[in-house]
């Protein structure tokens, strides 16, 4: 087990324990097919997440992540559009844990990484299988390959750690 101490802009002394292998070890019902690094150089939430996380993930996830410093950038986006609500909708919607100021994807990052919080997981993953819904839209809607056909629902699909590229 290995202690993990985050300090960024966001929490200060936060401490998780990593409790499973990188990559591994996942529940039955969440099987996301991309990873947080590939998630990073695809672009996602206008490259401006997690720009100051670097001392908490591997090195290589940021290296060449689509990324902005200063600000949202849509065009940092892989298909270049706006799919987020602000982190205050968010919060509003009561859908933020207290370990994961960051929502949904800094769980997902600290999940890949080997943290486990078993309710928070669980609820997480029902999430996650919930975003299948705009699977279907675009199956229903699109021809495959078409990735000018929903574009919006796309790009929200790859924040989910859905590849909606090859939808």
């Amino acid at each position: 087990m290995k202690e993990i101490l985050v300090n960024d802009k966001m929490q200060k002394n936060y401490i998780y324990f990593l409790t499973e292998d990188m990559g591994s070890n996942f529940h039955i019902d969440f099987n996301p097919e991309l990873d947080p690094k590939t998630l990073l150089q695809l672009g996602i939430f206008g490259g401006k997440y997690m720009n100051d996380c670097f001392n908490e993930f591997p090195n290589d996830w940021f290296e060449n992540a689509s990324q902005s410093s200063l600000y949202k950038d849509i065009q940092k986006n892989f298909f270049k559009i706006d799919a987020s609500m602000p982190l205050s909708h968010w919060k509003a919607k009561g859908w933020i844990y207290n370990d994961d100021p960051r929502g949904w994807f800094q769980w997902y990052c600290r999940y890949y990484m080997g943290r486990r919080l078993i309710n928070e997981d669980l609820r997480q993953i029902k999430r996650w299988k919930s975003m299948r819904r705009h699977i279907g839209q675009i199956t229903n809607n699109c021809q495959v390959g078409d990735l000018n056909c929903r574009k919006k629902q796309r790009q929200a699909l790859l924040h989910w750690a859905y590849d909606s590229r090859i939808i």
